[in-house]
């Protein structure tokens, strides 16, 4: 699977225009928590992964340079910082979407969750 860097990621958002959309996942606008139930598989197409998979253990750090947080819907998206450096990509063939999806592990629960890329909120400079 081929890993995105944050410009080809903004580059995939920015090649579809989305339409509106009324499928079971919604509108993510900030990582929420959509179960297998709701994920529409058939539609959705796994096109690429932010995470290295020669990163053993990927940091919890995440990126909020200006006061947002996880759940904000204007916190960046920066692929070197969590939760984006543990998704994989999927474009939706019915809406053109663009969405973020990974998985939240605790102690007695999975967690599927998925965040609508938007292009503006892709950090593509070099981040410390």
């Amino acid at each position: 699977m081929k890993i995105l860097s944050a410009t080809e990621l903004k580059a995939l958002r920015q090649a579809r225009t989305p339409k509106a959309c009324n499928c079971s996942v919604g509108h993510c606008a900030s990582w929420e928590s959509v179960p297998n139930e709701r994920w529409p598989a058939a539609q959705m197409q796994h096109c690429a992964t932010l995470r290295d998979e020669a990163v053993y253990e990927p940091t919890f750090e995440e990126y909020h340079p200006s006061g947002t947080r996880y759940d904000s819907a204007d916190a960046p998206i920066a692929v070197q910082f969590f939760p984006a450096n543990r998704a994989d990509v999927y474009q939706c063939n019915t809406c053109q979407h663009t969405l973020l999806r990974y998985t939240e592990f605790g102690g007695y629960y999975i967690d599927h969750r998925v965040r609508e890329v938007k292009a503006e909120l892709v950090v593509t400079e070099p981040v410390n």
